[in-house]
């Protein structure tokens, strides 16, 4: 971005201009509630999880089950592990979910992007590496709505020549 001039005589000596909110920032700082949690709302499809982690031995409570109740696929169990691995912490944050709306699959991509949130907020040293993998993301992709005098989406009914 080009930095803005407000008058001539700035140009004439080279003065640069001030520094704007955004470069004047520094690191980022932890945040966390008085119980030393994370808190965190992820988003995928039409699903929503608020996810709280704190420091713990790597249990995943979701909807006050476990996790491997409440996600039976292993494919879904694999989702949720992929933030701790990517980051490096495995098994050394509990994580509490509550998540509503969408399918089991979509339940499984917000729990995801919750906890990602929460890791780069409980320590922003992880975020570089969360971002790296795409976490931090939100996927907007959702289901297409259907149109008027079509079958489906798109699908329209079949033509019939005679």
């Amino acid at each position: 971005m080009a930095t803005e001039v407000k008058s001539f005589e700035d140009l004439a000596l080279g003065n640069p201009p001030p520094a704007t909110a955004t470069e004047v920032e520094g690191p980022r700082e932890p945040v966390r509630d008085a119980l030393g949690r994370s808190y965190a709302t992820g988003k995928r499809k039409d699903a929503v999880a608020r996810v709280w982690i704190k420091p713990g031995n790597g249990r995943v409570v979701v909807n006050g089950k476990e996790m491997d109740k409440y996600f039976a696929r292993p494919v879904l169990q694999m989702i949720l592990r992929q933030p701790f691995q990517v980051a490096g912490v495995v098994d050394e944050f509990d994580v509490m979910a509550t998540v509503k709306g969408g399918g089991l699959s979509g339940q499984a991509g917000a729990v995801k992007h919750g906890i990602s949130k929460a890791l780069q907020l409980y320590d922003p040293g992880l975020r570089p590496s969360l971002k790296a993998a795409g976490f931090l993301t939100r996927d907007a992709r959702v289901v297409e709505r259907k149109k008027y005098g079509k079958r489906k989406a798109r699908r329209s009914f079949q033509f019939s020549k005679r």
